[in-house]
């Protein structure tokens, strides 16, 4: 009897065995690790300014560096103009010195205002995000003279023309050019030179300092005011080409009115004069030897000789001119 009833207890251990290992707690997994995302640093550096200021058509470039480094990593880079976005690119960030990563891009200062640029890294599944604040700077202006060469002399001629100053082709500061700057201080009455200052070559960059056309509804005509001292080519109330002349002194002044051209003579004459284009009697558009910065003719609008050709091809028969 005692024997069955120690393998009756044997068997009842035997058979609680699963229900007990069930019922035991899970092995803690204190060695698994948990992924951290590092968070980013990223910094920016802009290059070639002096005392805070860029060149107009200088190429500002700009360096930055994104800590750490994680390959396969982009940053966005955005320029601003005064306040509005100019452009943005996405770059690769390389590796750099130490665990930093680092990039390089540049932009070209193209007009006059206030240029910014910050730099964004979004996070990604392996690094945080980042951002910059945006750095500043502004734009100067150089003085411009004879013979000079160069994008900044390209660009100051092509203002110019916008405005219908006249200026000479190629990559240099030339003669024509020379004339335009004096055809826009006469209009502006500055000091009338062929001199292009530092304040000059700014306020064209901007476009200020165009003509204002007194008579925009004769459709295309010739204006000639004597206060002034400019011939102005014009179609409406868009001057298109605008020369220095040499009117009439005083005690010859050239007469006033509205006219139009009647009469050709190409080549010089007898008088000096340079393919003239008449608009009332002997009074005409001429090239002449001498044409100082203030009335000194016998009446005519003389232009430089160099000029004459093309302002000579400019008029046509019947065209008006009005002078004033």
């Amino acid at each position: 009897m005692k024997i069955r009833f120690a393998v009756l207890l044997v068997l009842s251990a035997l058979l609680a065995l699963p229900a007990l290992a069930a019922a035991a707690p899970a092995p803690s997994k204190k060695g698994a690790a948990t992924a951290v995302i590092p968070d980013a640093t990223v910094k920016i550096q802009v290059g070639h300014l002096d005392n805070g200021r860029a060149e107009i058509y200088g190429k500002v470039p700009v360096t930055g560096t994104v800590s750490p480094y994680v390959a396969g990593q982009k940053v966005k880079v955005d320029f601003f103009l005064d306040g509005k976005e100019l452009l943005s690119r996405t770059l690769a960030i390389g590796k750099g010195k130490g665990d930093s990563g680092s990039f390089r891009t540049s932009v070209i200062v193209r007009e006059d205002g206030k240029y910014a640029v910050s730099a964004t890294h979004e996070a990604t599944a392996v690094l945080g995000a980042d951002s910059t604040v945006r750095k500043s700077w502004k734009v100067s202006f150089p003085a411009l003279h004879q013979g000079q060469c160069g994008d900044v002399v390209v660009g100051f001629k092509k203002a110019m023309r916008a405005m219908g100053y006249i200026a000479n082709s190629g990559r240099c500061f030339g003669g024509k050019t020379g004339r335009g700057v004096l055809a826009y201080r006469k209009v502006n009455d500055k000091t009338r030179s062929t001199r292009a200052g530092a304040g000059l070559v700014k306020s064209v960059f901007a476009g200020q300092g165009g003509y204002k056309v007194r008579y925009p509804n004769a459709g295309e005509h010739v204006e000639a005011p004597l206060s002034k001292q400019v011939l102005v080519f014009t179609k409406g109330d868009k001057p298109f080409a605008i020369y220095p002349i040499s009117s009439g002194k005083s005690s010859t002044p050239t007469v006033t009115g509205h006219f139009e051209f009647i009469r050709t003579e190409p080549g010089y004459n007898s008088h000096g004069m340079y393919y003239s284009f008449y608009f009332y009697g002997g009074y005409a558009v001429h090239g002449y030897e001498s044409v100082p910065d203030y009335p000194a003719s016998h009446g005519c609008l003389r232009t430089f000789i160099a000029d004459q050709p093309e302002i000579y091809e400019r008029i046509n028969y019947g065209e008006s001119i009005f002078i004033w």
